[in-house]
């Protein structure tokens, strides 16, 4: 169901928020592209087309997978309260259990 890997999605990130490894926002997530050090990129949903396109080429470019999920309001729930359109997974299990998630058809 929908509704219930998008509930799973955001825990895992609030999660991995806990354990300190999301890095939130278009600046600070550039930078930790350009370093290696992002697993995953989660782009919202509702970010702006430039957004999307920037970062998607971003991570085509650095070969760092990436998904367009969530709205903005659920991510910054999963961040408490930050209003994000962008945040990078940098842990390599968190990223991997993130995607397994994220392709399971539902």
């Amino acid at each position: 169901m929908e509704i219930e890997k998008r509930k799973k999605t955001q825990s895992m990130i609030g999660l991995a928020n806990k354990a300190g490894e999301i890095i939130s926002g278009e600046d600070p997530v550039r930078f930790a592209i350009r370093k290696n050090n992002i697993k995953l990129l989660i782009i919202t949903e509702d970010a702006s087309d430039n957004t999307k396109k920037r970062f998607i080429n971003a991570a085509t470019y650095y070969h760092i997978p990436y998904f367009i999920y969530l709205t903005k309001e659920e991510l910054s729930v999963s961040l408490g309260g930050k209003i994000r359109s962008i945040a990078g997974i940098s842990d390599k299990e968190f990223a991997e259990y993130l995607t397994k998630l994220l392709c399971k058809d539902s």
